[in-house]
């Protein structure tokens, strides 16, 4: 596969990078309602929701640079639906859903970060 690997390892690292700031900003709820009952929980759900806009971005991007077949290689991981929710985060910011985001902080964020080091690793060999 012929691609500028540079390109997309720096992507790659941002993507990690935001990962790793949303999974530190999501600690701070135990709940949903964590992100709605304080302005300081409304303050982390805008960040993390800009994270994950900035993600879903970048994984549409590294489909362009790779012509789709790097992400497609690790079909655990529901590429398209990442992909999706920057969509509707930036189309339909006004109807966020803080259990949405709250269920993505605790059951994809983990596995999507150990996959982005699995992929960089993979591309640096």
């Amino acid at each position: 596969m012929q691609y500028d690997k540079e390109l997309v390892l720096d992507t790659l690292e941002q993507i990690r990078d935001a990962l790793v700031v949303v999974e530190k900003r999501c600690s701070y709820a135990k709940e949903a309602d964590d992100f709605c009952d304080t302005e300081e929980g409304q303050e982390k759900l805008d960040s993390i929701c800009m994270k994950l806009i900035a993600v879903g971005e970048s994984l549409k991007n590294i489909d362009k640079l790779t012509d789709k077949k790097l992400l497609v290689q690790y079909p655990h991981i529901k590429w398209k639906e990442i992909k999706g929710i920057r969509d509707i985060l930036s189309h339909h910011y006004f109807d966020l859903d803080a259990v949405v985001i709250f269920d993505i902080c605790n059951n994809e964020i983990v596995e999507l970060l150990v996959t982005i080091n699995q992929i960089i690793e993979k591309i640096n060999k």
